[in-house]
Parts: C-alpha cells; sequence; structure tokens
C-alpha cells in the first residue's frame, strides 16, 4: 500500500517485511488536527502504558538519516484516537478502523486462508440435512453454492466467506423436485437416523413437557424404552452406522440450528 487518504490529507505509509502497516507520527498529528508535528508523539508520550509493543515503535526517519521516527501501526493509530482531543478524532477513528477491517480481509485472500476440517463439516452436515437423502437435491446444493462463491468444490471455500457460506446453505430455496428409489437398506438407515434424532430431541425437553401433562410423558418414556433396543437391534442386523453426533446436548436451547449436526470429535 503505496498511499492512504484521508479528507486530502495523504498518507505515506511504511510497509515492514510482515506486511505490517505504519503511520509516520507526523502525519497522524497532522490528519487529526494538530498544528504542531509532535503531538501525537507528546500523547503517547502521556499514555505509553496502554499500548501493546506492536502498536508503535521508533525507525530511522527515511528522509533524514540522522533523526528517527516514531510510527503507529494501524491498531496504533486507532488507540491514539481515543486520547486525541480534536473535533476530527472521531471521524479519523471510524476510517482507520474501516481500513483496518480491509486490511485484515486483504491479508486473508492473498493467503487464501480455506476453510478448515471442522468448518467443512459444518457445511456437509447442512447440505445432507436439506438434501433430505435426494441426490438430485444434494447436487443442486452444492452446485448452486459453488457456483455462488466461485469456487469448483465446497472445500476450496475462503474462511471469510465460511459464515456467508453457512447463510446461504441455509436460506436457500431448492428447486429439484420428485422421489427418488431408497432400497432397504437406505430406509432402515434413514428410519434409525431419525428416531436417534427424535430421542435427543426428547431427553432435552421432555422434563418441560411433564410439567404440562405427567402422563402423557410416562407413557411416552415407555415408548422411548422399546425404541432404543429396536434401534440398537436394526443398526446390527443392517449393519448401521450412525452419525456420531452430540446427541445429548443437540437440541438445547442455546444451540443454533446450523450447529446441531456438529459430530463428535
Amino acid at each position: 500500500m503505496n498511499s492512504l487518504t484521508f479528507n486530502a490529507m495523504q498518507f505515506h505509509p511504511i510497509q515492514s517485511n510482515n506486511q505490517q502497516i505504519w503511520i509516520p507520527s507526523t502525519e497522524l498529528s497532522r490528519a487529526l488536527g494538530y498544528s504542531r508535528a509532535d503531538a501525537v508523539t507528546k500523547i503517547f508520550d502521556r499514555n505509553n502504558d496502554e499500548f501493546a509493543h506492536d502498536m508503535t515503535k521508533i525507525i530511522d526517519n527515511p528522509q533524514n538519516p540522522n533523526l528517527v521516527l516514531r510510527v503507529f501501526s494501524l491498531r496504533g493509530a486507532h488507540l491514539i484516537t481515543f486520547f486525541a482531543r480534536t473535533p476530527v478524532a472521531k471521524e479519523f477513528r471510524k476510517w482507520v478502523l474501516d481500513i483496518l477491517d480491509k486490511e485484515i480481509q486483504q491479508q486473508q485472500i492473498d493467503t487464501r486462508v480455506k476453510i478448515n476440517a471442522e468448518q467443512q463439516t459444518m457445511l456437509k452436515e447442512i447440505v445432507e440435512r436439506r438434501s433430505e437423502g435426494s441426490v438430485k437435491k444434494r447436487a443442486e446444493l452444492w452446485s448452486r453454492h459453488n457456483k455462488h462463491f466461485r469456487i469448483p468444490r465446497y472445500n476450496e471455500l475462503l474462511a471469510i466467506h465460511f459464515q456467508d457460506s453457512v447463510d446461504y446453505l441455509e436460506t436457500l430455496k431448492i428447486k429439484a423436485k420428485g422421489d427418488i428409489h431408497i432400497d432397504e437398506n437406505q430406509s432402515i438407515n434413514i428410519l434409525c437416523g431419525q428416531a436417534m434424532l427424535f430421542q435427543a430431541w426428547w431427553r432435552t425437553h421432555s422434563p418441560t413437557l411433564g410439567k404440562l401433562n405427567p402422563l402423557l410423558v410416562s407413557m411416552l418414556h415407555d415408548h422411548m424404552f422399546y425404541m432404543t433396543y429396536a434401534i440398537s437391534d436394526l443398526c446390527k442386523k443392517y449393519e448401521v452406522e450412525l452419525p456420531a453426533y452430540d446427541y445429548e446436548n443437540m437440541f438445547e436451547l442455546n444451540v443454533l440450528p446450523h450447529q446441531r449436526y456438529l459430530l463428535l470429535k
């Protein structure tokens, strides 16, 4: 980044080897409306205990080798504005925060940080849940998702787009219609999986329901007891391997919908 401009004031930032941007204190003083070039340095001297080591430093003055120059990182410049008393300080604070956010996003894009394994699993679980066993729906969800984010495969998604991806998959209106053939083993798999989810929901909410109708809850508890053995027998007979979800906690009220289908580690 060769220059930054705030209210017609042009900065000449100094960029270090780790891509960190440093703003000269003299330029920062002028941008904040001070007439003295050393105003920001004096602000720092009075409040130096508030600044982390990566917020400011002393460097050789590139324009005068016989002098040194104090410079501030974008985070350091942002903190300076809280101690400045000029009318423009509030406006500058918002401006530098916007620049800082853009720099962080650009660094993530430049380094191409992609979603990790846990985030990939979360996206897959959303697609599996929303496709409801339909190959057509699953294919449509992935196809439209990848086209929307301009990626060849979902695991190529950049980390900065992860939450956007979750929102997109959760709210996308599926166009695919029609049923597909499900063989006996698939039916048993789906039946056992849905029964496990229903049991998980029941274990979480039955205490509250019991306060409304104790007799009904008592009757259903017996059904749940027999259902547990039925699921176990069917899984053994048909070699069904159910997902290792966190069934005990997945339906708690503080668990968001897209977080309910996380696999246990």
